[in-house]
């Protein structure tokens, strides 16, 4: 993929490429008509993740005995997050993406032999929707802090959870959510990860939170008054849910990442159309210095970007992508395109303060990539750390 913002890359393969043409063809087809009245009613339809499975969208990275892919290369996940992070219809795409980078790899790494078999045919198939929850009202990046419990039901095989969560992307269409719970008293060694059935009695679905932006992408409260969770829905043994949650966290930055710098390509090459087109004292709006100025730094920008973030995603790809990495990456490429996207709107006048201009749902939609997946702040902490600091 090549194009006057994004300059010619060797990360990618022919059948890359392949899939990057079905990813945008099925946007195009399942979602694109349905963008509006997702954003009005808070959420996509659960039957686009039927059609994402049935398009390989979905759980290529399932093997295949159990009905995936079998793919275990992340490009094909970077090129769908490519595609969907510049789509009309991004803001309801992304509940795919959440679950193909972010929510199934708890099911295919930290699953054993009975919990694959129960799961991940389903999971393959669009029919079972996933979530993961972490954060609760009173612990946003600090994981540890983590206060909702799973006790053991005497010398029984059960747990019982009480507690709630908050923020969590899919709550209103999962139907089954892998659960940061306590355990123990440990800080860390206390915190482990269940898989909760949205069908078990005691579990409950609270708001769909109304957003600043991502107005298609169903945000919810869960709340568990004594749910009672079968031993058997442990993901790995008591006490290892903090290391299972760090070691998925890398990914899930650099996801966001990756998608932050294909967004700035798009915002830039919608805003690059405008200003050509756009006139004002007699002229196009990119002829002005200032204009040409702005775009020359933005696309500077988007292009070093582009360069690092395939980089790290070679990394990721051969094993060798560290937190650290994933934590730097994360904060820059947000920061990046919060700022652009800024920009972008100066450039589009009034107009890029209307709704019906894609560039003000970028607005809206860009400012919670700082927060989410870890804070700007936590993440140059982890940088920062790493310095000896």
């Amino acid at each position: 993929m090549t194009g006057v913002i994004s300059a010619e890359r060797s990360l990618y393969e022919d059948e890359h490429e392949l899939l990057r043409a079905t990813a945008r063809a099925f946007a195009d087809k399942h979602a694109a008509p349905h963008a509006e009245r997702w954003r009005a009613e808070g959420k996509v339809d659960r039957a686009l993740f039927e059609e994402a499975a049935r398009a390989g969208i979905l759980g290529f990275n399932i093997p295949e005995e159990y009905g995936g892919g079998g793919v275990a290369d992340y490009r094909f996940n970077a090129v769908i997050g490519e595609v969907f992070s510049r789509h009309p219809a991004a803001d309801g795409l992304a509940a795919v993406t959440l679950s193909s980078d972010i929510v199934i790899p708890y099911f295919t790494d930290l699953t054993d032999g009975a919990q694959k078999a129960r799961w991940l045919p389903g999971i393959a198939a669009g029919e079972l929707v996933v979530a993961v929850a972490m954060t609760e009202p009173g612990t946003g990046s600090d994981l540890a802090g983590i206060a909702t419990t799973a006790v053991r039901d005497g010398g029984g095989d059960d747990y019982i959870v009480n507690g709630s969560k908050v923020f969590i992307s899919n709550g209103q269409n999962a139907d089954l959510v892998v659960t940061a719970v306590r355990t123990g008293p440990d800080r860390h060694g206390g915190l482990s990860l269940l898989v909760i059935e949205a069908d078990r009695p005691g579990f409950s679905r609270g708001r769909n939170l109304e957003k600043v932006g991502l107005h298609a992408q169903d945000t919810s409260e869960l709340f568990f008054q004594d749910v009672r969770v079968p031993a058997a829905n442990l993901l790995g043994a008591e006490g290892t849910g903090f290391a299972s949650l760090l070691r998925n966290l890398p990914q899930e930055r650099i996801s966001i990442a990756a998608n932050a710098v294909a967004s700035i390509e798009g915002v830039l090459e919608r805003t690059l159309a405008y200003v050509k087109e756009r006139t004002a004292f007699g002229r196009p709006v990119g002829t002005f210095q200032n204009t040409r100025f702005q775009l020359a730094e933005m696309v500077t920008t988007a292009r070093v970007g582009r360069v690092y973030l395939d980089d790290l995603l070679a990394r990721h790809v051969r094993g060798e992508l560290t937190a650290v990495d994933a934590a730097a990456a994360k904060f820059w490429a947000t920061e990046q395109y919060v700022d652009i996207v800024g920009r972008c709107v100066q450039l589009h006048g009034a107009y890029g303060y209307m709704m019906e201009y894609r560039i003000a749902h970028d607005y809206l939609d860009s400012r919670i990539s700082t927060i989410y997946g870890g804070t700007t702040e936590i993440m140059k902490e982890i940088v920062g750390r790493d310095l000896g600091l």
